[in-house]
């Protein structure tokens, strides 16, 4: 897919197609390590266009594919991703790969924002991003026709910084330690925004992904997993 494709009308961006059914809800106490880990802390970029939190020899490898417009992968990132890092990635056994699907301008802006400080700011970054989900949408939803029409005008680049200005993202990363300047230019990097659709195509070409969240364990795709409850036995049983 080229860069030309998501130069599409601004009107239905908020239909969240190809987000899972709601996941199971899961009334487990978040947990948290007795002690810091040094594995928590250990955050790298990989060879496939991610970042990966943990212990990179870790006997089980999850990778969730995550979309930054999807409730679901927020609801994950919310309930799943705390006591992932608690139970398995604090004590080296499991690490967490995170690779963006990005399935429409919205959530191209949100991850090209996401990774532009790199790995060790990416975690915490994104999990603000889900939590800023509802405003970020309020405010895209209060767009109005000629603003919408006016970003259809721009080249891509420029497309983007006008979006991420108009939904409050420029501002909200700019509070997190990106200036506007550093958020434009990788609003503007065109082998980012390359390396987003390749990991949207292999996404789709090999592992067949309908919806987000999907699972990885171990270079294999878990069907029909998309909360903690059910992704937390899958990886027992690798374990």
């Amino acid at each position: 897919m080229r860069a030309s494709k998501f130069k599409t009308a601004l009107i239905g961006f908020l239909v969240l197609a190809g987000c899972n059914k709601e996941p199971t809800a899961t009334n487990e106490a978040e947990a948290k390590p007795a002690n810091a880990s040094v594995w928590l802390d250990n955050a790298t970029a990989t060879a496939d266009g991610g970042f990966r939190i943990g212990n990179p020899n870790a006997k089980v490898k999850v990778v969730e594919y995550a979309s930054l417009t999807c409730s679901h992968c927020g609801e994950f990132a919310e309930k799943g991703v705390p006591l992932l890092k608690a139970k398995y990635i604090a004590n080296g056994s499991v690490s967490l790969e995170v690779r963006n699907f990005v399935r429409d301008p919205i959530d191209v802006v949100s991850a090209l924002l996401s990774r532009c400080g790199g790995a060790k700011p990416y975690f915490k970054l994104t999990e603000q991003m889900f939590t800023n989900q509802a405003a970020m949408f309020e405010k895209a939803q209060k767009m109005s026709q000629a603003e919408q029409q006016s970003l259809g005008g721009l080249p891509p680049a420029q497309q983007f910084q006008k979006l991420a200005e108009l939904t409050g993202l420029t501002a909200f990363v700019a509070q997190r330690g990106i200036p506007a300047a550093k958020a434009n230019a990788c609003l503007a990097s065109k082998p980012e925004l390359d390396r987003l659709v390749a990991m949207r195509n292999r996404a789709i070409n090999e592992y067949q992904l309908s919806g987000t969240p999907m699972f990885l364990i171990n270079g294999k795709r878990i069907d029909d997993v998309a909360s903690w409850d059910l992704l937390e036995p899958k990886i027992k049983a690798a374990l």
